[in-house]
């Protein structure tokens, strides 16, 4: 009889874990997504509201430093076949209300240092 209830205990956790895969996942997309042709817009010297304009609102604005901001995405895979985990982001740093600097994981575009007033 115990062999029995062993054969039954295996075959319910073997046919359970095998059905795991089947359960639908979403992915979980959390803050800015940023496109590579809208990050190619940025230029040195934007103004704060054009920068809105072309990336939209950042997810964070340092409280003690209103002239960093922060643009960050994460992706988390509900399933590890859709592919991994990720986060991408990108800080923009101002002086004077005016971009300065911009880091992150984005290509800038290589008229990036030629203001718009040019």
């Amino acid at each position: 009889m115990k062999l029995h209830h062993l054969i039954v205990i295996l075959g319910i956790t073997f046919t359970t874990t095998a059905c795991s895969n089947w359960i639908f996942r979403i992915d979980v997309p959390q803050g800015n997504f940023l496109d590579q042709r809208d990050v190619e817009k940025l230029r040195i010297n934007m103004t704060k509201e054009q920068v809105i304009y072309v990336l939209g609102n950042p997810v964070v604005q340092d409280s003690f430093d209103n002239d960093t901001w922060y643009y960050v995405y994460d992706m988390k895979r509900g399933m590890k076949d859709r592919g991994d985990d990720f986060q991408r982001q990108m800080i923009i740093k101002f002086e004077d209300n005016k971009v300065a600097s911009v880091e992150g994981d984005f290509e800038l575009s290589e008229d990036f240092n030629t203001p718009l007033d040019e």
